[in-house]
């Protein structure tokens, strides 16, 4: 029953997410904003309401590829959002001007899970290889060594929730103080946003429930050792 659960949750949870986010997404894509304004207009108004100036906005290839890079100082949308009107391109354009505006005024969670990437990038590269060697070894110290590393990069999934939510808190505030979007239009902004965090969430339920299955493997290992 257990393994059930488990791979429900590994398996079901993301995939019911993804659809979820594909839905949210693509209705609100087909609904225009008041405003008229693109998601790149929309994320360049918001940019400039907050002096951030020298923050480009770039368009970028794929589909939901939207992501601020804060080395370039670059808000970078994918086509859909960068030229489209929709309520959907403007919730997902000002949400990564959230990342800008966090950059900006130091938000600590932001600047915490930056220093975490090199780290986290490790260990989610090499954390399997570790324990996939401690079981054929039949090695509890290697498994340990290996849920060490797993928990660098769950770490870094925990911390960019407050990243992802706080970004989404902020865009929202941003579209309807600049009258980027209607107070009936909220809501459909909300969903968007909400949608979007949710893979953020699904992804750290995913990656605790790969940590704790190896630290009962780890646990077991050892009484057995006993």
């Amino acid at each position: 029953m257990g393994y059930i659960v488990y791979f429900i949750i590994i398996m079901a949870a993301p995939l019911l997410v993804q659809l979820y986010l594909k839905k949210t997404y693509s209705t609100y894509l087909e609904v225009p904003a008041s405003s008229g304004l693109t998601g790149a207009e929309a994320a360049r108004k918001v940019l400039d309401d907050n002096g951030l100036y020298h923050v480009a906005v770039e368009e970028v290839h794929g589909h939901l590829s939207d992501h601020y890079d804060p080395r370039d100082k670059v808000v970078r949308l994918s086509s859909a959002n960068f030229h489209g009107t929709s309520i959907a391109a403007i919730s997902v354009g000002t949400h990564e001007v959230g990342h800008a505006i966090q950059d900006q005024v130091d938000y600590a969670p932001l600047r915490f899970r930056h220093s975490l990437v090199p780290v986290a990038n490790f260990g989610s590269s090499m954390s399997f290889i570790v324990i996939l060697a401690g079981i054929i070894l039949q090695s509890a110290n290697f498994i340990l060594l290996g849920i060490v590393l797993m928990a660098a990069a769950v770490l870094f999934q925990v911390v960019t929730l407050p990243v992802e939510f706080n970004a989404s808190s902020r865009a929202l505030s941003q579209m309807v103080g600049s009258g980027l979007i209607r107070n009936d239009e909220e809501g459909g902004a909300r969903k968007v946003l909400n949608a979007a965090a949710l893979t953020y969430v699904a992804a750290t339920v995913v990656a605790i429930a790969e940590l704790l299955r190896f630290v009962l493997m780890f646990i077991g290992m050892r009484n057995d050792d006993e």
